[in-house]
């Protein structure tokens, strides 16, 4: 069905970054929107770049879905579309930047200037004082045109900490206020990023100790209104009409970006979740989806469901499609090795093993070109794999990083090491899913 057309909205909007990773963008995004949500207001979160862990936390954090937002895999008029959506029924929108502001092509800083959404750094303040305001003023003044509008002090030690951060800053820049070091309020992580929000049990405690401590140091008013521009219209034909799409959905399988899920909606199919690790049989399907997450934390719940590992094999024989997608296309190998050496036999549908390591193997937006035209995602992972298939085809980076993804092809199976952000090219999507 087509967009609805109209004229600008605005809201309230704060895109929020910092001079790198690790200085606590998500914990600062989270605590934002639980503080804001608390308060009555609804709030809507993004996060930039093709992150699976944070928006899991920002959902929980804010009581919303979570979408990507990115220049170059989701696309300016895609992006332009969830932003004029969600101004239409939010009074906050937040944006989770990614990595460092200026770091990557697109950056954050392109995105908050491509929107024109405000900025709010965040800096570890940790072990700094007076220099805090020099980076301040390195961040607003490195690149032209970029809407910076305030920081906010991370891991201070105390009141008096705070004060000297604060009264480092130019009268021009906002102070948003501090968090102070505490491991109430720390998120933990492994090796692919945060854990998932499921996963920990004390979540809830740690966001509103967040918002309590970010209410505590610093008036938390709601930013000025920014104009979000109407998207250009999008027709999208019913493509997959009854098609019933069986998506897995648990621990292990849970790297799913919302707008995938939202597209096979639009496009007419019906999504029936399932779970390799619980469940012993699939549910009645014409197509079968296998999302990345860790299959490597949960060998022998996998290798142990017997049921659940015959009924995807038959699957796969009955010539039905299937797209797996990292963890996903770890799972259907004969065999997946874990960092320790612990192994566990998989579904055998790709001759083969993937073995994880500690360092990280790739990190880098991918394109494929398929029959279908032509699907843009990223890929993330620290396993390697020994596979003698030749792939059907691989994928190329628009940065120019020399990683070429493979996507392996068998009868209507179709597997990579890219998670594909499937409204890049809806027709492409469809093919792999229509039976």
């Amino acid at each position: 069905m087509p967009a609805a057309q109209g004229a600008s909205r605005q809201c309230p909007a704060l895109l929020i970054a910092a001079p790198a990773s690790g200085q606590g963008k998500t914990t600062v995004t989270a605590a934002l929107a639980r503080l804001h949500a608390r308060q009555g207001r609804k709030v809507r979160v993004f996060k930039c770049g093709p992150d699976f862990l944070d928006p899991m936390i920002l959902a929980r954090a804010s009581g919303a879905p979570v979408h990507q937002l990115d220049l170059w895999m989701v696309g300016e008029a895609q992006s332009r579309r969830l932003l004029w959506e969600a101004a239409g029924e939010a009074e906050l929108i937040l944006i989770e930047g990614v990595m460092g502001l200026f770091d990557g092509t697109p950056s954050a800083a392109d995105l908050a200037r491509t929107f024109a959404v405000p900025v709010l750094a965040v800096i570890n303040g940790q072990a700094m004082a007076q220099t805090f305001g020099a980076l301040a003023v390195g961040l607003a003044t490195y690149q032209p045109g970029l809407p910076f509008s305030g920081v906010l002090g991370n891991r201070v030690g105390s009141q008096r900490h705070c004060d000297l951060l604060r009264d480092s800053l130019p009268e021009w820049i906002r102070w948003y206020g501090a968090l102070p070091r505490s491991a109430e309020l720390e998120l933990p992580s492994r090796h692919l990023g945060l854990v998932q929000a499921d996963e920990l049990a004390d979540l809830d405690a740690r966001l509103d100790a967040a918002a309590d401590a970010l209410a505590a140091s610093s008036a938390v008013d709601l930013p000025p209104p920014v104009a979000f521009r109407a998207p250009p219209a999008r027709q999208l034909a019913p493509s997959l009409a009854g098609v019933r799409i069986g998506v897995a959905r648990d621990a292990a399988f849970a790297f799913l970006y919302q707008a995938n899920l939202d597209l096979l909606r639009e496009l007419g199919a019906e999504l029936r979740f399932f779970s390799p690790l619980a469940d012993s049989a699939l549910p009645e399907v014409d197509s079968l989806y296998l999302p990345g997450g860790y299959p490597e934390l949960h060998l022998a719940r996998l290798q142990d469901n017997q049921p659940m590992a015959a009924a995807i094999r038959a699957h796969h024989a009955a010539g039905k499609p299937l797209l797996a997608e990292c963890g996903g296309m770890l799972y259907l190998f004969d065999e997946l090795i874990d960092a320790s050496g612990e192994r566990g036999r998989m579904l055998g549908l790709l001759p083969g093993r993937a073995t994880l390591q500690k360092r990280l193997a790739a990190l880098a937006l991918q394109e494929v070109e398929l029959a279908d035209g032509a699907l843009r995602g990223h890929t993330f992972h620290h396993s390697l794999l020994d596979c003698a298939l030749q792939p059907a085809v691989r994928g190329h980076c628009p940065n120019d990083k020399p990683v070429a993804e493979a996507l392996f092809r068998q009868g209507r199976l179709s597997a990579s090491y890219i998670h594909f952000y499937l409204p890049s090219n809806p027709d492409a999507a469809a093919a792999l899913f229509r039976p």
